[in-house]
């Protein structure tokens, strides 16, 4: 089994996309570890603010097979892949690690937002404090310690989710 973690972001209908991509994550990949839910500020363009939080999960899957089911749960909840990079998202998920993986192809692994964007990084660092980013040699709790807070502000909200509570 791989371990794998996924950032979930939504500023359409964030409370239920978030809850809906939850549910289907859980439905794909079983138990899932949970960081805090954060609000932030759009990032790149104007727009509502975001949800976001990250979820560990494992599965036997090889990395295209994730790739094509975040994609496939996307799709089934609304997103439509000619939209623009920075714009509303009814539900983006993106596979951030895959065990300690280092891949330009199919996809960049590790995603190279989870070192600068606070929405990342922070709940990353909350559930994989001691993981040690592949390329950087460091741990998440440290690169978030010595991450600058005054770039990107996020607070953390109440959420509550339990499997297909919607």
């Amino acid at each position: 089994m791989h371990d794998i973690f996924i950032s979930i972001g939504s500023n359409v209908d964030k409370e239920s996309n978030t809850k809906a991509g939850l549910d289907s994550l859980f439905d794909n990949f079983g138990e899932l570890i949970m960081s805090a839910v954060y609000e932030s500020e759009s990032v790149g363009f104007e727009g509502s603010n975001f949800y976001n939080l990250v979820v560990k999960t494992e599965t036997s899957l090889p990395v295209n097979e994730v790739c094509r089911v975040l994609k496939s749960i996307e799709k089934d909840h609304g997103r439509k892949r000619s939209e623009q990079k920075f714009s509303p998202r009814t539900l983006d998920l993106d596979l951030l690690l895959y065990d300690n993986l280092v891949l330009e192809q199919p996809i960049e692994l590790p995603r190279p937002e989870v070192l600068y964007n606070a929405f990342v990084l922070k709940p990353l660092a909350e559930i994989a404090a001691d993981v040690l980013h592949p390329i950087v040699n460091k741990p998440y709790a440290e690169l978030w310690h010595d991450y600058d807070k005054s770039l990107q502000r996020l607070w953390a909200i109440n959420f509550e989710w339990s499997p297909n509570s919607i």
